[in-house]
């Protein structure tokens, strides 16, 4: 008799968790099904107008990130979208305006280490990943399937993803000062564990610089980097060339 009740204790527990996994995996399924992207500055950069011209710009772009991007085809296309707003791209002598760009990271991320990449700025270290390496995802299901013994397996088979991407850019705006430009830097460098070296450095030049970080993030259920790339460098490339 106990045996029996035992059984029937299960069945309907694990009717109940799969219900519930449903019916959550659905909400979610409904609240992120359309591709949602986001483009934010930690900065704005304001620089001073020219004429038309000194409408000139040199555009360096690179890529540290650990995934390849075509840079010469991004290059390719944010000069023609730089062109497109009345700038001629040249080479670096003749450049009024430089524009250096870095891409330091792309891939899954929590929105928080998103925002918190953006809220450090220019040159700051990258947020780290979500706790329990659930970077950049939701799951649903999970928990719930864990209240019955045999049913995680069928809930994990249906478990609903809410991904989201992100790649973040560090940007350097040079603007040619027909003025020499005194610059100094700083540097404390460690020396074993109980010696720091402090160095200081003084140049002049011919560059007022403004630095941004830009941060772009793609969410979406189930969304693939396949998918999420190329939004990703559309979004860059329309950001960068509107930032003269």
């Amino acid at each position: 008799m106990m045996k029996k009740q035992f059984a029937v204790r299960i069945a309907v527990l694990s009717a109940v968790a799969v219900g519930l996994s449903g019916c959550a995996a659905a909400q979610l399924g409904l609240t992120h099904q359309n591709l949602a992207v986001q483009t934010k500055m930690s900065n704005t950069i304001f620089v001073p107008p020219a004429p038309s011209a000194e409408q000139t710009v040199y555009v360096q772009f690179k890529n540290t990130a650990d995934h390849s991007l075509d840079v010469p085809e991004l290059t390719q296309e944010l000069d023609a979208r730089m062109e497109s707003q009345g700038y001629r791209v040249v080479p670096y002598s003749q450049a009024h305006y430089l524009l250096q760009i870095n891409v330091l990271s792309i891939g899954k991320m929590a929105p928080s280490a998103a925002q918190e990449s953006l809220a450090g700025g220019y040159g700051s270290a990258l947020a780290g990943a979500a706790a329990g390496g659930l970077i950049g995802q939701s799951y649903v299901g999970a928990g719930v399937g864990g209240l019955v013994a045999g049913v995680g397996g069928l809930v994990a088979d249906s478990l609903v993803k809410n991904v989201t991407y992100a790649m973040i850019t560090d940007v350097q705006v040079g603007v040619r000062s027909r003025h020499a430009v005194q610059q100094s830097t700083s540097a404390n460098l460690q020396q074993g564990t109980s010696t720091t070296t402090t160095q200081d450095t003084y140049k002049a030049g011919h560059w007022v610089d403004y630095r941004t970080r830009i941060v772009s993030t793609a969410n979406k259920v189930n969304l693939s980097f396949k998918t999420a790339l190329p939004v990703l460098q559309g979004q860059l490339v329309h950001s960068l060339g509107g930032i003269l």
